[in-house]
């Protein structure tokens, strides 16, 4: 939110660290700071934009073959009664899929626009009614700045952009889903009245019942968040709230009970189970759980060594040093902030070795593997945001005992826009990628298409492999899947090899 509003009163008795803002004006209240804080901003939003602009290269692949025609003949809703029926009992996850497969090869194409969009519009406006709400008043472009540096860190820092921001199935089932769970938090941020606090709890109770059908994983996280706001709301919710905030927490896990048990009942999800072996009893077998815990352990490390996630950091440091209170104190760090670090800490951890073991008995050890980053984004967004708050944590200190912040404001600076670089130069490679894959898979849609039209039953594909998606005759040509998929695309009969024609 805006603060540029000058103090032109120091309150009595302030302490060390509290000082007011200067009678004429702190550097947070003048227009220059607000400009080299929006500024910031530019580098990430830019990720954003060429991302989206390279999505009008993205052609299906792997799962988006067997949508395209189950939607072109039976409508989203054909969709939907073979997920319940047949597939994996995600009955949201189908109506998003069938959102965009609806529009076809148009649909895969505008949706990284679309979807990059929501992001950040959801994050912006977390970061700008949580500010308020803490009655934090900070320099213009703050929360833009919060909302796209952890929406370019989000979708772009991953070991695998093309799953996490281009494959729309993995970003329906994984990248999605938690940033709709954060869009729940603003009916909470907002609601002031008795009709208002009502409308925040029922919007928890749909959401959670929403994501329970969408992604299993980020039904997992969410559990474990409320699951710890409600244990720590005794010590950090103003009696006040308290009540209201506990209700809300529990209508949330009362959603996502409610969406499991329709999950977990329907024929597709116990056709899925009985598919990869994933029973209850083999799910929680010793062997699958310390598989799961040594998985976990690797996709630990891997994430904690991507030294852009800094960025956060960075981020929430500038936070902590250019926020002040309405009167133009200096905030203090939370009174329970220990308390709420760990309870931050542990969640992330065990809401995401709970993410591996439920994925294990599908993936394998491939689990912990760069090309399956895509399941990890169901907790890697909490990640992220738990980083940006240690940083303005930091921040808060470095301002409370440091003489001057500038060096502090200028390294964070630095590292914001340092960071972007990385995935810059990763984007431009894919986009190289996907124009070459784009321009052959529009050659060979002509080739099918003609052919088929020609009377043809039966016509060779060739591979066109990106980002390790699956394609028709993998493993050497052994595995058929989804050769089917693509032959009911073009109304065929079969699809051969045609690596092996030539």
């Amino acid at each position: 939110m805006s603060d540029d509003v000058p103090v032109t009163a120091a309150p009595e008795g302030v302490r060390r660290g509290e000082e007011a803002a200067d009678p004429a004006g702190g550097p947070a209240d003048r227009p220059w700071t607000a400009l080299w804080v929006t500024a910031l901003a530019l580098p990430p939003l830019a990720l954003l934009a060429a991302a989206s602009w390279f999505g009008r290269w993205v052609r299906p692949g792997a799962d988006d073959w067997c949508f395209l025609p189950r939607v072109r003949d039976d409508g989203v809703g054909g969709l939907v009664g073979q997920f319940y029926f047949d597939d994996n009992g995600r009955v949201a996850n189908a109506l998003l899929v069938g959102a965009y497969a609806k529009f076809q090869i148009a649909g895969h194409q505008w949706y990284p626009l679309v979807s990059g969009v929501l992001v950040a519009a959801v994050l912006w406006a977390v970061a700008a009614l949580a500010l308020r709400r803490a009655g934090l008043r900070t320099p213009r472009g703050m929360p833009l700045l919060l909302a796209a540096m952890t929406t370019a860190l989000f979708l772009f820092v991953t070991p695998n952009t093309y799953k996490t921001f281009y494959w729309p199935a993995a970003s329906v089932s994984h990248t999605l889903p938690p940033v709709l769970a954060c869009a729940a938090l603003i009916p909470l941020l907002l609601a002031r009245t008795r009709r208002g606090r009502v409308v925040a709890i029922a919007v928890a109770v749909l959401m959670a019942a929403f994501l329970a059908t969408l992604s299993e994983e980020t039904a997992i996280v969410v559990v474990m968040v409320l699951l710890a706001a409600l244990i720590v709301s005794g010590r950090v919710v103003p009696a006040a709230d308290r009540g209201f905030v506990r209700l809300w927490c529990a209508g949330g896990i009362a959603g996502t009970a409610a969406g499991a048990l329709v999950l977990i009942t329907s024929p597709g999800s116990t056709n899925r189970r009985e598919r990869f072996g994933a029973e209850t009893t083999s799910l929680l077998s010793s062997d699958s759980l310390a598989a799961s815990l040594r998985a976990f352990a690797e996709i630990t490390v891997t994430v904690v060594t991507t030294w852009q996630y800094v960025g956060a950091v960075a981020v929430g440091v500038l936070l902590g040093l250019l926020c002040r209170r309405p009167d133009g104190t200096t905030p203090r760090p939370p009174a329970r902030w220990p308390l709420l670090t760990a309870a931050g800490l542990l969640t992330l951890l065990v809401s995401g070795y709970l993410c591996t073991v439920i994925a294990y008995p599908v993936f394998g050890d491939r689990v912990s593997d760069r090309s399956a980053n895509r399941i990890w984004n169901d907790y890697l967004l909490l990640y992220v945001i738990l980083l940006v708050g240690v940083g303005a944590l930091l921040g808060l200190a470095v301002r409370r005992y440091a003489h001057r912040t500038a060096p502090a404001k200028a390294v964070c600076a630095a590292l914001c826009v340092l960071v972007c670089m990385g995935p810059a130069i990763a984007l431009t490679d894919l986009d190289t990628a996907m124009r070459a894959r784009a321009e052959k898979w529009d050659a060979q849609d002509r080739r099918l298409r003609e052919g088929a039209a020609a009377g043809e039953r039966v016509l060779p594909y060739e591979r066109l492999v990106i980002s390790q998606m699956l394609e028709p005759f993998s493993e050497g040509g052994e595995r058929y899947w989804p050769g089917g998929c693509v032959a009911d695309l073009y109304r065929l009969e079969r699809v051969t090899d045609g690596a092996r024609g030539r």
